[in-house]
């Protein structure tokens, strides 16, 4: 897949370089104490001539910036919002840390973003697919032929920034008491779209909360699972071993019970399900984590829930059992790299947070950013 170049930096000309020092994360295993912003871009020497007069220190624990995987920048609970509405939900991310985003659909056209260097970066993937009365109104594409699926993946596919958003999986209310979690696409089709998605150098995630979808979107070659919380033992194996991603947004998750009093009664097989998925939202999380799935962090801001929650989001991954250590890991280096986005390396754009204590013993550090620095430029924290 082919990643879209980073956008120029905030001040390209230069500028007073910075200097960070203390502890800098730069992946598994690997930390340095130095680390300079030199016109926009990071360097393990440090400056010479007159770009080493008094660069401004920031001292602490570095973490390239924080990755959210599962975001809907320009999405409201009610469908798209204003650019005034998106600029915000953007700089609620930013400065909790979250320097680069991959938008799991969104209606509304945010591709002014990419013109805005003091915005997080963001990755697209076009607008959810889903059709009519089966997904939340105003927010996907929403196709009344079935058969248009695939047509509509490679269409979205070059909408977006190497991403296509399939929704997998919703009630179907027109069973009324037997309504429950179905899939919406005949599985042949499905398959067609995923390779047509392909085909057109994207890579497909899915909404899914049930078991039921997730069979066929394994045997259509799916990229990554959004939710996943209908995986079970078996199917938690064969996500492992075929090595596809899921992103949990338990901040959503913790959403279901709430959402199952909602549904009651007029549909209480629905009901039952998400209750029974709430309460071992944690014990799933842990288990996934356990049998080897690679996990990555999402929040699912926008919609019903706020931007800038990255922090919280991470809170609930450790409370579920996985190590501060691999949630830093998973909200940072390793989705950068999963996206194929430099994190701290020599000549890359400097994108990093600096905390007060090292964040893998403490997740809730994450809470508390000192500075933001997006694109080499100081964006958050003192003498921003």
């Amino acid at each position: 897949m082919t990643v879209r170049e980073p956008r120029p930096e905030a001040d390209p000309a230069g500028g007073p370089p910075l200097h960070v020092r203390g502890r800098v994360l730069l992946g598994d295993g690997s930390e340095t104490e130095d680390l300079w912003v030199v016109d926009g871009r990071v360097t393990f020497e440090p400056p010479r001539g007159r770009r080493a007069a008094a660069p401004e220190v920031l001292e602490g624990w570095a973490v390239p910036g924080l990755v959210d995987m599962h975001c809907h920048i320009g999405l409201g609970e009610s469908g798209p919002v204003d650019r005034a509405t998106a600029e915000e939900q953007a700089l609620a991310d930013r400065d909790a840390g979250t320097l680069l985003v991959r938008d799991a659909g969104s209606p509304a056209d945010t591709r002014w973003i990419d013109g805005r260097a003091d915005l997080p970066r963001l990755l697209r993937a076009g607008r959810h697919l889903a059709r009519p009365k089966r997904y939340l109104r105003h927010y996907g594409r929403e196709l009344r032929d079935v058969r248009d699926l695939p047509a509509a993946a490679a269409e979205e596919a070059r909408r977006g920034d190497g991403w296509v958003k399939l929704v997998a999986d919703w009630i179907d209310r027109d069973l009324g008491p037997e309504g429950d979690l179905r899939p919406l696409w005949p599985d042949a089709l499905l398959a067609e779209a995923v390779a047509a998605a392909h085909e057109a150098g994207a890579r497909v995630t899915a909404h899914v909360f049930s078991t039921e979808a997730l069979p066929a979107l394994l045997e259509a070659g799916v990229d990554c699972l959004e939710h996943g919380t209908g995986l079970t033992p078996e199917l938690t194996a064969e996500v492992a071993r075929r090595g596809v991603p899921v992103v949990p947004t338990l901040l959503q998750v913790e959403r279901f019970a709430e959402i199952a009093s909602q549904a009651d009664p007029r549909y209480p097989r629905f009901a039952a399900r998400m209750r029974a998925l709430h309460e071992r939202r944690h014990e799933h999380v842990r288990a996934l984590h356990e049998a080897g799935v690679r996990l990555l962090v999402g929040t699912d801001a926008g919609g019903t829930i706020a931007h800038g929650r990255l922090p919280a989001e991470a809170a609930e991954l450790v409370a579920a059992g996985i190590p501060a250590a691999e949630v830093v890991a998973m909200a940072s280096w390793r989705a950068r790299e999963y996206l194929g986005v430099q994190a701290l390396v020599e000549g890359a754009p400097a994108d990093l947070v600096v905390y007060p204590r090292d964040p893998r013993g403490d997740v809730t550090v994450l809470e508390q950013p000192m500075a933001v620095v997006l694109g080499g430029a100081l964006v958050a924290g003192p003498g921003a």
